[in-house]
């Protein structure tokens, strides 16, 4: 009696570990600030700090690497009066701007993410780098507009706190390939290619997500 139900428990525990890893996708709220790098802040992107929030969705496609999509609105602001940068005579700016974001990213992970069996060496915490391609649409007071293509690039740390729910911090920097996030263009007059345009944004972000959509495990299948 006390061999079965000794096997019965190592059983229970070994599929409360292995539970962890058979959900596919993640999905939850991002919270936190938006910096800007550019034509009017060139030296510090914290300068005027914006408030970041959003929603994300994650495919996890094993331990080491997942893929992201992040639709964020982001607050970006600035003055020329905050820089001893010389500007022409008589030029001035103040901006501010709501940004759209829309990314699509892959993540890849240092440690082997998750909870489960000790061979597995699975780790409950781990940091990651991210990389990507994006959009941002960029709306002013003054009812102008702007869209370009984006580059994120950055790193983040995740931490798996229950069986179904993780806690992440993630910061990245996006370059932008156009030159409206300010609505300031070229302010010496000296023309240049988009692959030198001088508009960064980033974001840091706390992240909240809930796993959903278990895999097949049946006949050890694993999508």
């Amino acid at each position: 009696m006390k061999r079965l139900l000794l096997i019965f428990m190592t059983l229970a525990l070994t599929a409360t570990a292995l539970r962890a890893q058979e959900y596919r996708f993640e999905v939850g709220p991002t919270l936190g600030i938006s910096g800007y790098l550019g034509d009017v802040n060139k030296s510090n992107m914290w300068q005027h700090p914006g408030l970041a929030a959003g929603a994300m969705l994650r495919y996890v496609a094993n331990s080491r690497w997942a893929f992201k999509g992040n639709l964020t609105y982001a607050r970006i602001s600035g003055s020329t009066r905050d820089t001893n940068i010389q500007w022409p005579e008589g030029y001035g700016v103040e901006f501010k701007s709501n940004l759209y974001d829309l990314s699509a990213t892959a993540e890849f992970n240092f440690f082997h993410f998750g909870s489960g069996p000790t061979y597995k060496n699975y780790k409950r915490i781990t940091p990651y780098m991210v990389l990507g391609i994006g959009t941002v649409l960029s709306t002013t007071g003054k009812g102008n507009t702007g869209f370009s293509f984006t580059l994120p690039m950055g790193v983040g740390v995740k931490y798996k706190f229950k069986e179904r729910m993780n806690f992440g911090f993630e910061f990245t920097m996006r370059k932008d390939f156009g030159d409206k996030l300010d609505n300031v263009a070229d302010p010496y007059g000296i023309v240049h290619g988009v692959a030198k345009n001088t508009d960064w944004h980033s974001l840091a972000l706390f992240t909240v997500t809930y796993e959903f959509s278990k895999r097949c495990t049946k006949c050890h299948y694993v999508e």
